[in-house]
């Protein structure tokens, strides 16, 4: 049977251990997931394409909820195949208040288990939520447009 998804590692499940990957952000500069889960809760979240219109209404849902959000100590981090780069205009095109992560060669990916699509550089739309070290909520279908409200329900069920 024909996939329009890439193969993948295990699909990461709640419960599991976050993944200490580490990759370029939108500034060029080596980002080690590690040391962002010790600064608090955080979201990962995966996207195909800075710039493309559902890509843009998830990331500004984010931004626009990022006050809320980040008062909860969430650290958020967005994740594409783009160019550090394309991360750094998309980010500024859009005022993004958090980083943005270059993964060019599908290595983050891969180890949270999201699929490629159509054996295109893109990452499907899924995201994480870390706490202490764990995958505490999983999204294999994000929203884009009311994604902050997604990740804020997912919030309250931790508490």
């Amino acid at each position: 049977m024909f996939s329009i998804f890439s193969p993948r590692a295990q699909a990461i499940e709640t419960g599991a251990p976050a993944p200490l990957v580490s990759a370029p952000d939108q500034d060029g500069k080596e980002v080690k997931f590690g040391d962002v889960y010790a600064k608090g809760i955080t979201l990962v979240y995966f996207y195909p394409k800075a710039g493309t219109p559902g890509c843009t209404a998830q990331a500004c849902s984010l931004r626009d909820a990022f006050a809320s959000l980040h008062g909860e100590n969430l650290q958020i981090l967005g994740v594409s195949r783009d160019t550090p780069e394309a991360q750094k205009k998309f980010q500024e095109a859009n005022h993004i208040p958090f980083t943005l992560i270059a993964d060019g060669d599908g290595a983050v990916a891969m180890a949270f288990g999201v699929p490629g699509f159509l054996g295109l550089p893109v990452s499907s739309r899924q995201s994480f939520i870390i706490k202490d070290g764990k995958v505490v909520w999983v999204s294999l279908h994000a929203k884009t447009k009311d994604h902050a409200a997604e990740v804020q329900s997912a919030l309250d069920s931790l508490k």
